[in-house]
This record gives structure tokens, sequence and C-alpha cells, in this order.
């Protein structure tokens, strides 16, 4: 009987943990704060706790799910609602670089150091401090560089290169496999595909573990180059 307790105790955490974040939306990912991590820390062990509790039911992990997610909601509204709550709920961000010197003063009060920072600037590929004019410390605690004009990258207006339109680069065959929906919206067929890629040598889709195909361009392949797992 506990092993069917936790089967079905399982699964209605699992169903609802999948609703409540989708219905918070993708910032518990991509722009995660403090608290938005903190907030998915106890969605996972309510339902963690309650699998090991006897006398914790379906009816309480529900419960305890939907009013936990009825509260980040509000707090959610509330500060697209209010835009000066979103510094005391969201924090703000810091200009922890400004004019190519280190505001310490922003660095203390965001508890960085120097060496953090540093590897931080180092993601954004600014390898030395003298390179960055302005460095922002955002909320997600990543960092967005502004260099200063000697090391910044040219644009193609800066070096008055004729304007190209993008072209979106599509993914037609991943570990062996077609894409059949990629083609379909590209307005491509199986046979294109395969005479393309003869053309390059490979008589099968099985053989490629990367395809993209973008207009204009011929299709880019990346074959197995060792024993497929």
């Amino acid at each position: 009987m506990d092993f069917i307790r936790i089967a079905v105790e399982l699964s209605v955490g699992f169903i609802s943990l999948f609703i409540v974040t989708q219905l918070l939306g993708k910032t518990q990912i991509n722009q995660i704060t403090p608290f938005d991590f903190i907030s998915a820390l106890v969605l996972g062990e309510l339902v963690g706790n309650a699998l090991y509790d006897p006398e914790v039911g379906v009816d309480k992990i529900l419960y305890s799910l939907t009013l936990w997610g009825i509260l980040i909601y509000l707090l959610e509204l509330i500060t697209q609602k209010w835009r000066r709550s979103r510094k005391i709920l969201e924090g703000r961000p810091s200009l922890v670089i400004y004019e190519g010197k280190i505001n310490r003063k922003e660095l203390k009060r965001s508890k960085l150091y120097i060496n953090q920072l540093q590897h931080l600037l180092r993601a954004k590929g600014a390898f030395s401090i003298r390179e960055v004019e302005y460095a922002v410390l955002e909320t997600d605690g990543s960092v967005s560089v502004l260099k200063k004009h000697g090391f910044a990258n040219p644009t193609n207006a800066d070096l008055s290169i004729p304007y190209s339109k993008p072209q979106l680069a599509v993914t037609l065959i991943s570990d062996g496999d077609v894409i059949y929906e990629n083609l379909e919206e590209f307005h491509l067929t199986v046979q294109w595909l395969l005479l393309e890629i003869k053309k390059q040598g490979f008589h099968n889709p099985s053989d490629i573990l990367l395809a993209e195909y973008q207009q204009g361009k011929s299709l880019y392949i990346l074959p197995f180059t060792e024993e497929k797992l």
C-alpha cells in the first residue's frame, strides 16, 4: 500500500508542479532572481517531503502547491502593476564599473569580490578590467558589459559592409534523425534533403550527426566521427 500511495502522490505532485510552473511563466528559469530560486526549491520540497510522510495525502499536496502557486502568482502581479515594488521584491541592477572605474560601494552592497567580478567579465569576453567602460550587475547575477571604444567590436555599419538580410539556420537532421516538421516549415522535401546529402558523400541521414540549412547556402553537415551512443 505504501508503494501505491507514493506512486499516486508522486504522479499528482509531478502533474501539479508542471501546471504551476507553466502558469508562473518561464522567468523561473530564464530570468531567475534569488526569490525565484527559493520559490522553485520550496515547490520541489513540498512534494518531496510529502512523499515520505504517511500522514500527508494527495489533498494536502494539492492544497500546499496551489496555495504556494497563488502566492507567487500574486507577487508577480504586484511587480507588474506597481513598478516601485520591483526594487524591493526583485532587487535592482548595480553599476559596478562606471567610466572604467570600479564602484567599490556597489560591489560591497552586492557582496561581490573582485575575483568574482573578473570571472563574470571574462564570461562576457572582457579578460581585463581595463577593457570595460561600464559593467552592470543584473538582478539574476549576470553582468552586462559595455567595452571601451578601443576594445569594442566593430559593427557592419562601422565597416561600411553592404546590407545583407540575416538568414536563420534550421536543423534538418539531428542525431541521425530527419526533422520533418522543419522541412515542412521551410517548404523543403525529403527528396531534396537526400539529394543534398548525397552531393557531400553521404547516403543515409543516420550517418549524419547534424545538418543545418540556411537559405542561399549549401547544406552544412557534421558526420558522426565516432561510435554512436
